[in-house]
């Protein structure tokens, strides 16, 4: 999985740190910034190059992960599981350290959220994912080499479907499992890394391994 990134590709666009899209994600944006001002609270930018050809697609950034540290996934549980996987099967360079000046890297995978902004119980609605749609599908346009999206939840691949111009009902999600939508990347699914997935054993270490083999085996 060791390729080199392309630094010449055009980077997709991203929502502006007072991106004013949705109202009640501005609010809650807003209430964290008063109270907690030394965090990032802002829309959470991707991560990873742009040439890559992994992209997997979270719904939306923790409270304590990424609205603090401004990276996705980065100061949680879930990001602690996701970056341990994808070490153990080449996507990354250096030591994940649970903050965004770790020096950590992703190679050939990037990773977005599906909602940009932290929203309230770590729930958007569906007119939240519809507004922040355009920025995902401006950056799955923007990835030249793009082979594989991995969803991780039943939302965020409810999200990718429609991102891709399909209705969900036609595409039911299920954890390892692979969806070929015609002319678009190869989509697959896993349960969520959550803490609440792991530690009731809906999703186990070695069933989250299973998904990366499965894609590794598909990019390889």
């Amino acid at each position: 999985m060791n390729r080199k990134s392309t630094p010449d590709i055009a980077a997709p666009a991203q929502p502006g740190r007072e991106c004013p899209l949705c109202p009640r994600l501005v609010e809650f944006r807003l209430k964290y910034r008063a109270s907690d001002p030394e965090w990032h609270n802002a829309p959470v930018p991707s991560f990873g190059p742009v040439d890559a050809r992994l992209l997997i697609v979270g719904l939306a950034p923790g409270l304590k992960g990424a609205n603090l540290t401004g990276r996705p996934f980065t100061g949680d549980y879930a990001g602690d599981l996701l970056y341990a996987t994808l070490a153990d099967f080449g996507w990354t360079r250096g030591t994940y350290g649970a903050h965004a000046d770790d020096g950590f890297e992703l190679n050939d995978c990037r990773i977005t959220n599906a909602v940009r902004c932290v929203p309230p119980q770590n729930k958007p609605v569906g007119a939240e994912v519809n507004t922040c749609r355009p920025f995902l599908v401006d950056e799955i346009a923007a990835m030249p080499n793009l082979k594989v999206i991995l969803a991780l939840g039943g939302l965020a691949h409810g999200a990718v479907i429609q991102t891709l111009g399909e209705r969900k009902s036609a595409w039911k999600f299920g954890h390892c499992a692979t969806h070929d939508v015609p002319g678009q990347p190869l989509l697959i699914n896993s349960y969520h890394c959550s803490r609440y997935n792991t530690n009731t054993g809906r999703l186990t270490t070695e069933m989250f391994a299973d998904v990366f083999a499965l894609i590794a085996k598909h990019l390889d």
